[in-house]
């Protein structure tokens, strides 16, 4: 949370007090009225494809600070903590699942674990995520890492993908939202070249995709069997046939949703 607020001032609540010992903080309580929950504000239909690029920006000016401060890696010494919530219930269970594509799919751990530039979130979701008078908020870093940035860029394009299904009238717009926040991330991730990031990203989409809904932490709100079908046909395909760019898994998914 410090270390987000310094990178983009306003992105996590300030921290007011803190035992670390017991394992407490208290921090500023941000009301509902002027902060809601971006998940909230999706599920009604209020879809703001400008918020999603606000999203973006945002989360690249925190893993840009983060990647040039060369105290950072001490701080997070998370490996372990990661892949016990984050790599092995989303993807190593999911290679167990899918035999015939757990190659790739391991592959993709190997890749994650593997890029260590940036102060990574780990939970950059809608629901850990409020829509604020200056900008999102985020909220819940429980998985904070120090590691792969594609990995947070991914997670939340993710679950604007899945939602799809779940809020259908808003379709166009959750698609907007998706390629604004991806171009709006790009634009401002200088630590490296835009193409490795993208392309790690756009690698890494479609297994967490396809974890949402054979993986330890299925999506609550994709229950029917022709949705994960969907979920399950655009995922394995792209994992059999990987693409380097973003926009390239959104147009794959469209053309799923015009069936």
């Amino acid at each position: 949370m410090r270390r987000a607020n310094r990178a983009a001032p306003g992105s996590a609540p300030s921290l007011l007090a803190q035992d670390e010992a017991a394992g407490i903080l208290a921090m500023a309580y941000l009301a509902p009225a002027s902060h809601p929950l971006w998940k909230s504000e999706l599920r009604a239909g209020r879809v703001d494809p400008g918020f999603a690029a606000n999203v973006g920006t945002t989360l690249a000016r925190i893993h840009a600070a983060t990647a040039a401060d060369p105290t950072i890696p001490t701080e997070f010494p998370s490996d372990e903590n990661f892949y016990a919530i984050r790599l092995e219930p989303y993807l190593v269970h999911t290679a167990e699942a899918w035999p015939h594509l757990s190659s790739a799919l391991l592959e993709l751990v190997t890749v994650t674990q593997s890029n260590k530039r940036a102060l990574v979130h780990g939970d950059v979701s809608p629901k850990n995520i409020l829509v604020g008078p200056r900008g999102p908020v985020f909220l819940d870093a429980e998985c904070a890492w120090w590691g792969d940035p594609a990995f947070d860029l991914a997670f939340c394009l993710n679950h604007l993908l899945l939602k799809c299904l779940w809020i259908p009238k808003a379709r166009e717009a959750l698609l907007a939202s998706f390629g604004r926040l991806a171009e709006a991330y790009l634009a401002s991730a200088v630590w490296e070249p835009r193409g490795e990031i993208e392309g790690r990203a756009a690698r890494l989409l479609p297994g967490l995709f396809l974890a949402r809904v054979d993986g330890k932490s299925p999506v609550e709100y994709i229950t029917e069997a022709a949705q994960k079908d969907r979920v399950r046909r655009v995922a394995a395909a792209l994992l059999r046939a990987p693409v380097n760019r973003l926009a390239d898994v959104g147009a794959v998914w469209r053309e799923e949703l015009r069936r």
